[in-house]
This record gives C-alpha cells, sequence and structure tokens, in this order.
C-alpha cells in the first residue's frame, strides 16, 4: 500500500472531496487519488466552505441589487442545490420515503433505491425547503451571511462520523464504495467544522453546533434502527437535517 494511502493529510483530499459533494467543474484528478476516498472526508467541511461561498456570493449580490430577503434567501438554496447536484436533497427525499413507507429493512433499502419519489419524500422536501429559506432569510435580515456558511460547513463534518459509527446497510451504493474513514479522520473534519465556525461566528456557534449533532445523531439512530445502518442516502439526510438545525437554532439565537 502507498503511504499516501495511509497518511492522515493528503493534497488531493480537497479535490477528491469536491467531485465526492459537488457538480463543480474540476481538473481530471491522478486515479490513485481515489483510493483515498474514505480519508479524504476530513475535507468534506471545506467542501461545504467553497459551496457555501458560492452561494453567499449570489445573496450577497441580491440584497445588493434590493431583492427581498426571502428572494435572496431563496437564490442562495437554489445556488446550493445547483452546485451539489441537490444530491443530499435526493438523500433526505429518498430517506424519507424508504423509512416510512416499508415495513421491513428489504422493503426500506428497496424503496430508497428507487428513483421515483413519494409522498413522504415530497412532503419532506417542500417542508424542509421552507424551513431552510426562512432560517436562511432571517440570517440574511440580520446581516449574517457567515451563519450560512458555518452551516454549510458543520452540517458536512456529520457524514463521516455516520459513516464509521454506522455499517453499511446495503453492499452497493457510494457509501459502500467509499468505504468507512478511520476515527482520527472523523475527529479532524469535526474539530475543523468546529473552528471554521467558531471563526465565523464567535461564541454563537455553540449551541447550533450541538443541535446539529443531536439532530444527526437522532437520524443515525432512527436510521440503525430502520435498515441496519447507513447509506448515501442516509448521509444526505444527516447532512441535510443537520444544515437546517444548524440554521434554525442560530435563527432562533438572533
Amino acid at each position: 500500500m502507498n503511504k499516501n494511502d495511509t497518511a492522515l493529510f493528503s493534497r488531493w483530499d480537497i479535490p477528491v472531496a469536491l467531485v465526492l459533494l459537488t457538480r463543480l467543474p474540476l481538473p481530471k484528478l491522478p486515479e490513485a487519488s481515489f483510493a483515498r476516498q474514505a480519508r479524504a472526508a476530513w475535507a468534506f467541511p471545506l467542501a461545504g466552505l467553497i459551496v457555501g461561498a458560492l452561494a453567499c456570493g449570489v445573496a450577497w449580490i441580491a440584497i445588493w441589487v434590493q431583492l427581498p430577503t426571502f428572494a435572496a434567501a431563496s437564490l442562495l438554496v437554489a445556488t446550493l442545490i445547483i452546485v451539489t447536484g441537490a444530491m443530499h436533497e435526493d438523500g433526505l427525499a429518498d430517506t424519507v420515503d424508504g423509512l416510512w413507507g416499508g415495513f421491513s429493512a428489504e422493503r426500506r433499502l428497496e424503496i430508497m433505491k428507487d428513483s421515483h419519489i413519494g409522498t413522504y419524500g415530497v412532503l419532506a422536501l417542500l417542508l424542509s425547503q421552507l424551513l431552510r429559506i426562512a432560517a436562511i432569510a432571517t440570517l440574511l435580515g440580520a446581516g449574517m451571511l457567515t451563519g450560512v456558511l458555518a452551516a454549510c460547513v458543520f452540517s458536512r463534518a456529520l457524514m463521516p462520523a455516520l459513516m464509521t459509527l454506522l455499517p453499511n446497510a446495503r453492499q452497493t451504493g457510494l457509501s459502500h464504495s467509499v468505504g468507512a474513514p478511520p476515527l482520527p479522520t472523523v475527529l479532524a473534519g469535526l474539530v475543523l467544522a468546529a473552528l471554521l465556525s467558531l471563526v465565523l461566528l464567535g461564541s454563537l456557534a455553540f449551541a447550533p453546533m450541538l443541535f446539529a449533532m443531536i439532530a444527526g445523531g437522532i437520524v443515525a439512530r432512527i436510521a440503525k434502527a430502520k435498515i441496519g445502518g447507513q447509506t448515501g442516502d442516509i448521509l444526505g439526510a444527516t447532512q441535510q437535517v443537520g444544515e437546517i438545525t444548524f440554521l434554525l437554532a442560530l435563527a432562533a439565537l438572533i
């Protein structure tokens, strides 16, 4: 095994994280760099920082041309969806459809794999995005774009934790192919996300981070009980639930 494959950090980790979590146009990476997909998970918060910065830039322009804050918040969320290819939102919809649409673990996994969206998924997307936009509009009204950045950063640090703490519920899919990040990788990502959140928000970051971790833990417990582990859809749902919880907690504080 190449020594770089077992190192905690590599110069390819950030590009690999961007390939995994975004649809940004990137130069072709060396094939060997993808051997570190699991170990690159520490860089997920940095991918969130880049995605969030692009979306906040769009919102800043919208506010500068004096669009209403709700419209600016909607454009911000639309940018997040476009840049990530809606993978996290799709994961949330599939998760809710599967976990509440089936009566056995096998049937739930089958529903989650189906490309069609059901009533549970539609309602989950409608309600989650309404909450997301409303919370972001509150932050924009208070001049706190940094709060959105922190939510994008911290929510993406929750996914590697679930990848390590829960087994794969199926033997196929993106989560299975990436593998479980080592514990030092998970901790590095969480510490990085916490530090960035504190830089962006100061002491206001503590409560949103705590509530986001609790929300991620609840998703993990439900997934463990209903399908015996995690999938890529569960990870996407965790990111969405963590981000929205972070945003709502911060909106409540201000």
